[in-house]
């Protein structure tokens, strides 16, 4: 374990529980003047002593982890890139350093997190402001609200599970004990479930020829009958008849947790319940620790573990990023899901790993390269502007096309991606044959222009926010940015 200073959390700890720093030394068998060190950051945070904070106040250790001081550090970092410069004193632009932001994160994530809740207010303010000046005609709300963004329902679910690091203990525990208790066999849960639906809540299931709108699942409660496209293979069918159970089942706690969630409306709130239900049903099929247990013992082999359970990539790559139990955690994955033009249609992180919210992807990301090799596994070894290295695997998903949907039909097709940092890549059966500790040997990838550093990269389409552009003529600095004539 590197060096860890937490003084200030570790502070904030005592505090809440208002003791003094001679009580929670005794608590934790310290000695009094180890303790004020620890608090004032002379001395880094061990293992030993989060073992014995776990143990006798039963807080999690992740509150510790440099993760949350990585996604802290990430959402600063794009915030203060949307975020004009103020000059200083001498009439120079300060901005704010990294080492500053690191500091910040790290000593004050309390502070941290308030700042980005914050700047979130600030662009929804601008957003309401742009509106209204549509509505009165008043143009100049415009330049105001340009860079602003109002989250959507769905991204305001996106950030619940991404604040839960998606893990739903409540869902995953209740779904492991229905699973046992409802004899549901791996690669064989449809045929149980169907049961359930049939016994405890005289569901029927049929299966139909196409649904309206393409959908896949289609539930009539007058007649009690649940309708599944014909084209879902079995594992499709159980995860959709494992939703309607969601529904059926756990109705009331699927509606208290999206009501507990601090979502704008009743849209957000909708979606968090089907994002609930989904999740539930995932769990449903994939038991945590018997799924846990496959994964370890194929080192996380995706396609292994969608044969024993009978689901698909996607299936498991989603499952794979929840697993996230803080007696029985597994490799903590982050999960993508985008399309040619680069739209993320599904993103989960249950750690550290920040997605742009201001747009634009990076070229250089394998997630990209996956469509020219449709069906193959593309492994990477990434680094980010930060230092940071991480694992990906990449591999295209289709859906409809040609088959159910008849000749010239138009089908779906994505890219998935499934990242862990590169200090749990030997876990991985991927990361067989790279070289993990040699820091060249990773590809140099950013979260898009907009707030990337690297301003030397070919790919680089345009300068970073806030950053002005160098229109020397006598350099090429800036050469693979479009300008006229170029």
């Amino acid at each position: 374990m590197k060096k860890t200073f937490m003084g200030v959390r570790l502070r904030r700890l005592r505090e809440e529980r208002g003791m003094t720093q001679i009580a929670l030394a005794r608590a934790l068998d310290l000695s009094a003047s180890y303790l004020n060190q620890l608090e004032q950051n002379q001395r880094p945070l061990t293992v030993p002593v989060l073992l014995k904070i776990n143990a006798v106040f039963g807080v999690d250790v992740q509150r510790f982890s440099d993760d949350d001081e990585a996604r802290l550090i990430t959402g600063l970092r794009e915030v203060l890139a949307d975020t004009p410069v103020e000059p200083g004193a001498d009439g120079t632009e300060q901005a704010v350093s990294l080492a500053e932001i690191r500091e910040l994160a790290s000593g004050m994530p309390a502070v941290a997190r308030t700042l980005l809740a914050l700047h979130q207010r600030h662009r929804q303010a601008l957003e309401r402001l742009d509106a209204l000046g549509a509505q009165w005609g008043d143009d100049r709300s415009g330049a105001l609200a340009s860079a602003s963004h109002q989250p959507m329902a769905y991204e305001e679910v996106r950030d619940f599970f991404f604040a839960r690091h998606n893990h739903i203990a409540e869902l995953d525990d209740a779904a492991e004990r229905l699973a046992a208790h409802w004899a549901l066999q791996p690669g064989r849960a449809d045929e149980g479930l169907a049961r359930r639906l049939q016994s405890a809540h005289g569901v029927h299931v049929a299966t139909v020829a196409e649904l309206p709108g393409g959908a896949q699942r289609h539930y009539d409660l007058g007649s009690g009958v649940l309708q599944l496209a014909q084209a879902l293979e079995a594992g499709q069918r159980a995860f959709q008849m494992a939703t309607q159970l969601a529904f059926l089942e756990m109705g009331p706690e699927l509606r208290r947790l999206a009501d507990t969630a601090g979502l704008s409306g009743d849209q957000a709130r909708a979606l968090a319940r089907i994002g609930l239900a989904n999740y539930f049903a995932g769990a449903l099929l994939l038991p945590y620790a018997a799924f846990l247990q496959a994964a370890e013992a194929v080192r996380y082999d995706i396609d292994r573990l969608g044969h024993q359970f009978g689901v698909g990539f996607e299936t498991v790559c989603h499952r794979l990023s929840t697993l996230q139990r803080p007696s029985a955690r597994g490799v903590p994955f982050f999960f993508v899901r985008v399309d040619r033009a680069g739209n993320i249609s599904k993103r989960q992180s249950a750690t550290h790993f920040h997605f742009s919210k201001i747009g634009g992807t990076c070229p250089l990301w394998n997630v990209y390269e996956a469509f020219a090799q449709p069906g193959r596994i593309v492994p990477q070894l990434a680094r980010m502007p930060d230092g940071r290295a991480y694992l990906w695997v990449a591999r295209t998903v289709t859906r409809g096309g040609g088959g159910a949907g008849g000749w010239g039909a138009p089908g779906k097709e994505f890219s998935v991606a499934l990242g862990c940092d590169v200090r749990h890549a030997a876990q991985l059966v991927y990361s067989r044959g790279l070289n993990l500790a040699d820091p060249e040997a990773a590809v140099p990838i950013g979260m898009g222009c907009k707030v990337c550093e690297r301003e030397a990269c070919p790919q680089r389409a345009f300068p970073p926010i806030g950053r002005a552009l160098d229109v020397n003529e006598n350099r090429s600095r800036f050469a693979p940015y479009p300008v006229v004539g170029g």
